[in-house]
């Protein structure tokens, strides 16, 4: 016997029809097209903007390959570096929140 799977079923913010939601951020009303969850999508598409954007010049050490053996470890001790910092940085941060509740 083969079990029908569970549905899912969301009211619509702009015309209150209820349509299926898959819980996409893209699931759209079946009535009237729009999305069922609007401001998950622009946070989707707000943050997908940013991850597009590029880093900034300081952050951004290119080793290329025509740097002597000595340059490109010297950079790469320096990307390191960065890594370090970013980890701490991503420590203290879940701390405080850790301790903020």
């Amino acid at each position: 016997m083969e079990q029908a799977p569970l549905t899912a079923s969301k009211k619509c913010p702009h015309c209150g029809f209820w349509s299926r939601w898959q819980q996409r951020a893209d699931d759209r009303c079946e009535r009237c097209g729009l999305y069922l969850d609007a401001p998950r999508m622009r946070s989707e598409l707000e943050r997908e903007a940013l991850a597009n954007e590029p880093l900034p010049s300081f952050m951004r050490i290119e080793i290329k390959p025509d740097d002597s053996s000595t340059v490109r470890f010297l950079k790469r001790i320096i990307q390191g570096g960065q890594l370090v910092f970013g980890a701490l940085v991503s420590f203290v941060v879940w701390f405080l929140t850790l301790l903020a509740g």
